[in-house]
């Protein structure tokens, strides 16, 4: 992919508009988890480096559009910023204030804020170009939507670059999408087949050995004839499993099954949970995790690959106790980071493996959640296409 990288343009002297993700979660108008502001520090840090002033764009939650509303305004996140770069970053409220000298850092308000900026409108993406001399994108989760500070301005500006993060985004897939060490497995759980029929579809064109978990692997499991209880699965989605089932069988793809579960009679901590085998699953319990010949089946195949995709837990991992199959499965997959690349990508994913203590030792934590899934059903992502137009 043929993109400029900030690191190898000549800032001096010139106004940076860095669109970033500081979408940061948010609890009594504080920010409770600034993992998203750390991330970005790394670009905005090299921009003042070269000798730039920096403009910094980004949405924050889901206000109504075109309406300023204070709970959803990007003060706090300045704040923040200004603390981690030891510089006094302003916010600006309004276009006309967000300008900067070389050294200096200002955040405009929140994109959302702006009519038009979702249906990419193009006055508003000329209007976020024309705040400096080149614009940077590294905003990976959101490259996947076609909206003015993603987008629009990438295509309005004089000079548009990739920043550092989104940089490293695209050199972890290369690894997986361009020319991965093989055997390649992935692993997808989450709730339902709808949400992620494609993206199955496209990796077994892709992937060596294909590992389904969460309500996902519930409604294959209905697709091969078990009884699933009172678990959460997509009955309408029985007949696509089976054609992907089919699908793996017929191109050579490994996509071992749940040979036992853990149930419970619903979703909640303190439950009196029990492990039975997929044929015996009470009529009126819910399947809320793996169990241990599961796993071990799971660790097996993971044992021989060479690169791993991971996107989604394989149990209801945040509630006691049904995280230990996804707990396994990340100590499995750190226990062999000499000798396989994994990419972790998918919010209850990483945040998994970061309640484990284990992100550390995974080959590279993504960004992305929609984006991350996208690029893997083979989609061209907005953002990007606008990047190698430039």
């Amino acid at each position: 992919m043929a993109i400029k990288s900030m690191k190898d343009l000549d800032l001096g002297g010139k106004t940076v508009v860095v669109r970033e993700d500081l979408n940061v979660p948010m609890k009594d108008g504080k920010i409770s988890n600034d993992k998203r502001i750390r991330a970005a520090l790394p670009t905005l840090k090299l921009a003042l480096e070269k000798g730039a002033g920096v403009v910094v764009l980004s949405h924050l939650g889901r206000p109504t559009e075109g309406e300023y509303a204070e709970e959803f305004s990007l003060k706090p996140v300045a704040a923040r910023l200004g603390q981690e770069l030891g510089l006094d970053v302003k916010l600006a409220k309004t276009f006309e204030e967000a300008k900067v000298k070389p050294g200096e850092v200002c955040v405009l308000e929140n994109v959302r804020f702006n009519k038009g900026e979702k249906k990419n409108n193009p006055e508003l993406a000329a209007k976020y170009a024309a705040l400096g001399d080149v614009y940077v994108m590294d905003a990976f989760a959101t490259a996947h939507r076609a909206q003015a500070s993603t987008e629009g301005a990438i295509r309005c500006a004089r000079e548009a670059c990739a920043g550092l993060l989104l940089q490293a985004e695209l050199d972890a897939f290369a690894k997986v999408l361009d020319a991965p060490k093989r055997p390649l497995v992935a692993i997808i759980g989450g709730s339902k087949v709808s949400t992620k029929l494609e993206l199955l579809n496209n990796l077994l064109e892709r992937v060596d050995a294909l590992i389904v978990g969460g309500g996902i692997a519930n409604t294959f499991l209905a697709a091969t004839g078990k009884n699933v209880g009172a678990s959460l699965y997509e009955p309408d989605l029985v007949e696509a499993s089976k054609e992907i089932l089919a699908k793996a069988k017929k191109l050579g793809r490994e996509m071992p099954l749940p040979l036992d579960v853990v149930v419970a009679e619903k979703l909640a901590p303190g439950q009196d949970a029990a492990t039975c085998d997929v044929d015996n699953v009470p009529a009126g319990k819910m399947i809320l995790d793996v169990g241990p010949k599961t796993v071990a089946a799971y660790e097996k195949v993971l044992a021989s690959a060479a690169t791993v995709v991971w996107n989604g837990p394989v149990g209801a991992f945040e509630i006691d106790p049904f995280g230990a199959g996804t707990r396994h499965i990340g100590e499995a997959l750190a226990a062999q980071k000499d000798k396989s690349f994994v990419i972790v990508g998918g919010g209850d994913s990483v945040s998994a493996v970061e309640s484990y203590g284990l992100a550390s030792k995974m080959g590279y934590i993504s960004t992305g959640g929609g984006a991350f899934l996208e690029l893997f059903e083979g989609k061209v992502l907005p953002a990007l296409a606008a990047l190698e137009s430039k």
